[in-house]
């Protein structure tokens, strides 16, 4: 049994009693109303437009500048039968979007290629040997989807060539823009598109629907292509609010009732047989599609998404689940040997951050790599490996901490780098390594609020047991789906008891039943996946806090609400001990 490791709680601010107030109903009670206008809810009618997305709602394709000059290239390279190569990353967001525009385009020409980079030979996003690619193969248009908006050098190299790029990305622009025939990205600032927080995927399904929409075919007709919108959703952790929201929302319904082959066979190589939300998209799904490319070739995991037939997806879907557990071990192995590196290094031990090289660790998962280590050391985290003669690593970062700035605060001595606030991958010398470490973890001794050194949970609303029931369960059920920006609400109870059935069950997980201290309303079952070090302060009989999300469970027939703990604390006399404990979210 382990010891779980400390968590500061935040309490949200409070919601406006006014606008609470305009929101309560019968169907919807205190609480549900006050995590709906915690949302920005205001009214019955926003909220009846949140509980019931319509495809409707999606925005004109055509408010995204550009988006005209990419329909009609592309409708003038059908009319012509022009070869078009439809070109994208090998990660879950590049691999759905070429599946997605490939299966559209494929249904008016048979002139038609797809491309996924090599991971490890070719890199991330657009490559000159995918431009000699599509010249060899006489492609007079490439699509390029998930990349390219930084592209500048490789979109000039394929118009010199003879190439036209169509790009569809979702990433923050530079200082330039490629020269393309068009360049679809919400988050171009000459850009008026409403819905800013697309997937490189949603781009290609908007790209699909100014298509449909000038050419007469009706929306009915490409719905079918929600199912990898909601996929690449998910994985790519973008916001679920607006019309993500929306098109996950249908995505998902495609996947629980007409999951197409691809997806069906992962669903059963992962053995489930439940109903998929988001995180079981991000926990199931994801996984197996980005393995192909870490391990063999991303193309694999677009075949996969392509196949026709079950009997061909499933053959695909076991070299892919194949990869998935080959991922696994390189996984399991690389983070146990850079987990004794730490315990046997006083220096990465006490430092604020953790940066770990190896030459012969596999480059495929390094980043997941990283983000293990996380849960083990809650600090910025570097792991580095050797390729092609160089450093290379991924970088992954803490709630609060921008790793993207302490990266570039290291810039001189890195050949170079990219990504955001919590995700980035760098190269350097070989020789650099020592020195970046030392540099890295400077800069973030210097930079990082020491309070983001452990970890927080942003609680929603703090409740009494009495306050769940199923009027409240059926509100949440309705505001899935959950994710970014819509995450499932966290719940704080104070001065809870258990009712003597405390124990531990299956690998550290903690179940009990709990009831207010006091003994009265009601028992509520309760399951802490990982929280077995709890077990004696639950099982002592003094009232205890918790944090949780509130869930239906079924079992033989029987359904129930339970709370799925995600951490607990002592109290004495009301008061939360055990810091870093709870603070109030400051208000305005």
């Amino acid at each position: 049994m382990r010891t779980h490791r400390q968590k500061r709680w935040r309490l949200k601010r409070p919601a406006d009693p006014g606008i609470v107030a305009r929101l309560l109903n019968e169907r919807c009670p205190p609480v549900a109303a006050a995590l709906l206008a915690q949302r920005g809810l205001e009214d019955p009618a926003s909220a009846s437009v949140f509980f019931r997305p319509t495809l409707e709602r999606l925005h004109d394709p055509f408010l995204m500048a550009d988006m005209l000059a990419a329909v009609e290239r592309i409708e003038r390279a059908l009319g012509d039968n022009e070869r078009i190569m439809v070109y994208g990353d090998y990660d879950v967001d590049g691999t759905t979007a070429v599946a997605l525009v490939y299966s559209f385009l494929s249904r008016f020409t048979g002139n038609l290629s797809f491309y996924i980079p090599d991971r490890y030979t070719e890199g991330y996003g657009i490559s000159f040997q995918g431009i000699d690619s599509a010249v060899s193969e006489g492609a007079g248009v490439i699509i390029a989807l998930d990349c390219g908006i930084k592209a500048v050098d490789k979109v000039a190299y394929a118009a010199e060539r003879g190439v036209d790029m169509i790009i569809c990305d979702h990433h923050r622009p530079g200082d330039e823009l490629p020269k393309a025939v068009a360049v679809l990205d919400p988050k171009r600032t000459d850009c008026a598109y409403p819905y800013k927080e697309l997937s490189g995927c949603g781009i290609g399904f908007k790209l699909v629907q100014g298509l449909a929409q000038r050419n007469g075919i009706p929306q009915s007709e490409i719905e079918t292509l929600l199912d990898l919108v909601a996929v690449s959703t998910a994985c790519d952790i973008v916001p679920v609010t607006g019309e993500n929201r929306v098109l996950t929302h249908f995505g998902l319904k495609q996947v629980n009732h007409d999951p197409r082959p691809g997806i069906k066979a992962m669903m059963q190589m992962a053995n489930v047989k439940r109903r998929l939300g988001v995180s079981e998209l991000v926990f199931t799904i994801g996984p197996r599609i980005n393995a192909a490319g870490r391990i063999e070739h991303g193309r694999q995991a677009v075949e996969l998404l392509l196949a026709k037939d079950q009997e061909q997806a499933d053959q695909i879907g076991l070299r892919v689940d194949g990869n998935n557990t080959a991922r696994q071990e390189l996984d399991k192995n690389i983070t146990e040997s850079a987990l004794e590196r730490i315990a046997g290094d006083e220096g990465l031990r006490e430092a604020w951050s953790t940066v770990v090289f190896d030459a012969s660790w596999h480059k495929g998962v390094i980043g997941i790599v990283a983000s293990r280590l996380i849960e083990r050391y809650y600090r910025p985290t570097v792991v580095l490996t050797e390729s092609q003669g160089k450093a290379v690593g991924s970088a992954r970062s803490v709630k609060g901490f921008d790793v993207y700035e302490a990266i570039n605060a290291c810039s001189d001595l890195l050949d170079q780098f990219g990504g955001h606030m919590y995700a980035a991958g760098l190269t350097m010398p070989l020789s650099n390594v020592d020195a970046f470490r030392a540099r890295f973890d400077e800069v973030v001794r210097t930079t990082m609020d020491p309070a983001l050194r452990v970890p927080e949970e942003e609680v929603d609303a703090e409740v009494v047991l009495r306050d769940l029931d199923d009027p409240l369960a059926r509100i949440l059920h309705h505001m899935e789906p959950f994710g970014p920006g819509n995450m499932k609400p966290l719940l704080m109870t104070r001065g809870v008891v258990d009712t003597g059935q405390a124990r531990i069950v299956g690998e550290d997980h903690l179940k009990c039943a709990v009831r207010m201290a006091g003994g009265e309303g009601p028992v509520f079952d309760a399951i802490g996946f990982r929280l077995g070090g709890h077990l004696d302060l639950v099982k002592s009989g003094a009232p205890f806090s918790l944090i949780y999300t509130l869930e239906e469970n079924e079992w033989n027939g029987r359904r129930s609400l339970q709370l799925n703990i995600k951490d607990l604390k002592p109290e004495v006399q009301g008061v939360l001990v055990n810091e870093p404990g709870l603070r109030a979210e400051a208000t305005a």
